[in-house]
């Protein structure tokens, strides 16, 4: 039998997983200017992101042939570069919080995929440092971690395409990768200024203010209070991290064109349109059936729908809303928001093309036989070959939650809870209903650390290296 992967592919890979490699040591050196402003030790950020960049250096001087690379090999790297930025930010939190293995990559896999699950019980007496560098990684990871290395170190090229589709982004700002890339990263760079500012003149101080944008606008969640946003207590701060979720969840694209000062093409986009349409929905469902005030309704929906996670109530309110809540934004958390975006889960250009396709089909059905039946999203043609994909990626989205969902209840949770937990972690969310912990037994976090990477990657990446890892081994 033929294998998809040999030594060559692993050879060829080498040069440019070692430049993401010191990308993210970079990433986790920029904590050490917190730690010097607070007094904090920072040996454990300085040994480990210089680590990263040493053994990405030594990578990087493997032959490289950029023009070789191919889709598998940006997949494959994409997946690697995820588990290896999760293993160098867990040997931080063990060195700088004292917990086990297990624990500190479930929270280092948490931040970098922005799915804000945390392992702490208490994380306001964890340093400063600490703190920022968990900000920081949903920060980075909002965008993605191959995406901000293409913008900063790779030449442009056909290994620049490669690595941005291998991250699920199909979409074009510019005409080249490189240059979709920088202005992505410059439309990410204002809204983060503004969100400092924004939360600031709310009254946030300023340590805060910048946590809070980085994981609110990179629709991450992971707080620095025990009691998120709620914290605060502050309405303005509420209406500003709903803000900063809903512009997470929505198209760069849709930015580039609003800035551009087309705002009459952001109304004409169908992820657009669609979103508001299920906010509004699952907003009334809340308030008339659920009894959620006005504010809890909307701030839980975006956060669900954005795949944010944050939230104004405390987890032990949580655990006491009824099922119909429960369901309500688990739907939410499993839909998602924009393609192109910092968001996770299905997402709603699928959900969408799957609606048309099901109406198409049963409309062709009805039709005079060899009718020709228009398909088009957004005046964009639609053929089968998308249409599947969007039925098949759904459908494998669902199988993986299922056999996590399995194994959660098998260890005595609540059918109905952890079902939300394990939604919640590959959607890359965060809102839990107390099911994580740091004593949550080994095999349940271990699938959940498993469904965040996959959520993150959108599955097929992390396939292909298992299959690609199978050849290696048996050949």
């Amino acid at each position: 039998m033929r294998n998809y992967l040999g030594k060559k592919d692993l050879i060829l890979i080498a040069n440019p997983l070692g430049i993401i490699m010191q990308g993210i040591g970079a990433v986790i050196l920029i904590p050490i200017i917190i730690a010097l402003i607070f007094d904090e030790p920072f040996i454990g950020s300085l040994a480990f992101g210089l680590f990263s960049i040493g053994l990405g250096s030594i990578l990087r001087r493997l032959p490289a042939d950029y023009n070789r690379l191919k889709l598998k090999h940006g997949m494959i790297i994409a997946s690697v570069a995820w588990l290896w930025a999760a293993l160098i930010g867990s040997f931080c939190l063990m060195y700088s919080t004292n917990i086990d293995f297990l624990n500190a990559y479930f929270e280092s896999m948490s931040a970098w995929s922005g799915s804000g699950l945390s392992i702490y019980a208490d994380v306001e007496i964890l340093p400063k440092s600490v703190l920022f560098l968990r900000s920081l990684e949903q920060w980075v990871g909002g965008l993605g971690v191959v995406i901000v290395v293409i913008g900063i170190l790779i030449r442009p090229g056909t290994a620049a395409a490669r690595l941005y589709k291998s991250e699920a982004r199909e979409e074009k700002i510019k005409p080249s990768i490189t240059s979709t890339v920088k202005t992505i990263w410059w439309i990410y760079l204002l809204y983060t200024i503004i969100g400092i500012i924004l939360y600031v003149l709310a009254g946030m101080p300023l340590f805060d203010a910048i946590n809070n944008t980085f994981t609110n606008l990179s629709t991450g969640g992971m707080s620095i209070k025990n009691d998120n946003i709620g914290a605060y207590g502050s309405t303005a701060i509420y209406i500003i991290t709903m803000i900063l979720m809903i512009i997470g969840g929505t198209s760069f694209l849709v930015h580039y064109k609003a800035l551009k000062g087309r705002v009459i093409d952001v109304f004409h986009d169908i992820q657009f349109q669609a979103m508001i349409i299920i906010l509004s929905v699952f907003y009334i469902l809340l308030v008339v059936n659920a009894e959620f005030t006005s504010i809890d309704s909307a701030f839980f929906v975006i956060s669900a729908l954005s795949c944010t996670g944050s939230n104004i109530q405390p987890v032990s309110a949580m655990i006491n809303w009824p099922d119909y809540a429960k369901v309500v934004i688990l739907g939410a958390m499993i839909i998602g928001m924009s393609a192109g975006s910092t968001t996770g889960a299905v997402k709603l250009i699928r959900v969408v093309t799957l609606i048309k396709g099901f109406y198409w089909e049963i409309k062709r059905i009805l039709s005079p036989q060899g009718s020709i039946i228009p398909r088009k999203i957004s005046g964009k043609p639609v053929d089968d070959v998308e249409i599947r994909e969007a039925g098949s990626y759904t459908f494998i989205y669902l199988i993986f939650i299922f056999i996590s969902w399995l194994v959660m209840v098998s260890y005595g949770f609540g059918a109905i809870d952890s079902l939300f937990e394990v939604a919640s972690a590959q959607g890359n969310v965060g809102l839990s209903m107390g099911i994580v912990s740091a004593n949550m037994p080994d095999v349940p976090q271990i699938f959940m650390i498993f469904n965040m990477w996959i959520g993150r990657i959108e599955i097929i990446p992390a396939l292909v290296l298992l299959k690609g890892l199978w050849d290696v081994f048996k050949g």
